[in-house]
């Protein structure tokens, strides 16, 4: 008997196997062909709408799997209020400008530095189409539903536009307005960075202390008194505007051999060793707070060195004395703005330090900057320390080459 024959089994048209593969890319010919999307939208024509603004993806390379995500989830929602009985249309949209792209076209060959900028933005206008036209048919393959014959892209002169309008009335609004503030500068890419295009490597720096002789010691101090400082980067002891301390810290006046020092006060027996100090004497104490408005010479320009008072100086490292330069770090800024010290910046977008360094310094890379200025403190007699650390030390994650902190004109929106 065979068994098979036993068996009240429904007929049915349907095939064993899904064979997806294959029949998908006719699915979605078919939605083309038809335009099912605009059927699909027009049936909820007139009544409530849900729009869901795309927040648009850059268009540099394929889909990636985030990508997908990101466009599968808008695709579920977008249905389900379209089956909830809603208008639904869905606009798709291409970031097509900025630094990727620049960068991509520039990995095909295409030097910028030989040929004009506006056609260098032609071939970045042309390389934006191409992978808009490669994104979208990825798009469409997964099965989307979106108003793909007329999406936006930001480099459509109506789209432009737009975006001037809007900026005009937020200027005649008086929402607009121009700053300094430093931020993360690749001299590689010769671009500011988000904090998210930074990330870090161990690299080998310079690290110094200097002597900076009080100018006017308010009656606290001495002229032949000075304030010793520490730093990691060289490079931007030019630019030093100010000398921060901790207002509750103690700091301790050292005589030595090598002049009086001013340093934290639980830090002096470390620091004469490092210095190579034997013989020293501490000859008073002060609080951070008693030597604010102190001014110093600054050891290499004719300018002075205010000394101001700031939270962020901790006793973890250098010498409680802060070098600060507020054209190059977020602190130094923060409490440069506090003292009305202007965001004063000496290097130029390539990372080089520019014309008003002095001749001995003018056009070199921050790099090579930091042995010059070390070199020319030495030989004024002011340098106590040299020695070299391993740390860890943000860089452009596209180069990957070191960044620096940079005060830069930036445009502000007041909210």
């Amino acid at each position: 008997m065979n068994y098979k024959d036993t068996l009240l089994m429904p007929k049915t048209d349907f095939e064993m196997r899904g064979n997806l593969p294959k029949k998908e890319p006719g699915y979605v010919s078919r939605w083309q062909e038809t335009n099912m999307y605009e059927k699909v939208i027009k049936q909820n024509e007139g009544k409530d709408a849900f729009v869901f603004h795309d927040g648009p993806p850059y268009a540099n390379g394929n889909m990636h799997t985030g990508h997908m995500l990101n466009k599968v989830i808008k695709d579920v929602i977008c249905r389900y209020n379209n089956m909830e009985g809603r208008y639904t249309p869905y606009i798709p949209g291409w970031d097509t400008h900025g630094l990727p792209i620049e960068n991509a076209i520039q990995k095909l060959g295409v030097n910028r530095k030989e040929m004009s900028t506006a056609a260098f933005r032609k071939k970045c206008e042309e390389y934006a189409h191409e992978q808009v036209n490669k994104q979208m048919e990825q798009l469409i393959r997964m099965g989307t539903f979106a108003d793909y014959e007329h999406p936006y892209l930001t480099l459509t002169p109506e789209f432009e536009a737009n975006q001037i309008d809007v900026f005009a009335k937020m200027a005649m609004d008086g929402l607009i307005f121009k700053g300094l503030k430093p931020v993360y500068w690749s001299p590689s890419s010769e671009s500011a960075l988000a904090e998210a295009e930074i990330e870090y490597h161990d690299i080998k720096s310079p690290t110094i202390f200097v002597k900076f002789q009080v100018k006017d010691g308010k009656g606290v101090l001495d002229n032949d008194t000075y304030f010793v400082i520490w730093t990691t980067t060289p490079w931007t002891i030019p630019a030093n505007l100010a000398i921060c301390l901790n207002e509750a810290y103690n700091y301790a006046l050292v005589e030595t051999s090598k002049g009086k020092l001013v340093v934290l006060d639980e830090l002096v027996d470390s620091l004469m060793e490092k210095f190579e100090i034997t013989e020293y004497k501490v000859v008073n104490h002060f609080k951070g707070k008693e030597l604010e408005m102190i001014t110093c010479f600054h050891p290499l320009y004719d300018r002075e060195s205010l000394v101001i008072l700031g939270d962020h100086v901790t006793a973890e490292a250098g010498t409680g004395c802060v070098h600060t330069a507020p054209g190059f770090g977020a602190d130094d800024f923060f409490v440069g703005q506090k003292y009305g010290l202007p965001a004063y910046c000496n290097v130029d977008e390539h990372g080089c330090m520019m014309a008003d360094c002095g001749d001995w310094l003018e056009g070199q890379y921050v790099d090579d900057a930091n042995k010059t200025v070390t070199m020319r403190l030495d030989e004024l007699g002011v340098l106590l320390k040299l020695e070299f650390i391993t740390h860890s030390y943000p860089h452009d994650w596209r180069t990957k080459k070191p960044i620096i902190f940079r005060a830069t004109d930036q445009w502000f929106c007041s909210l």
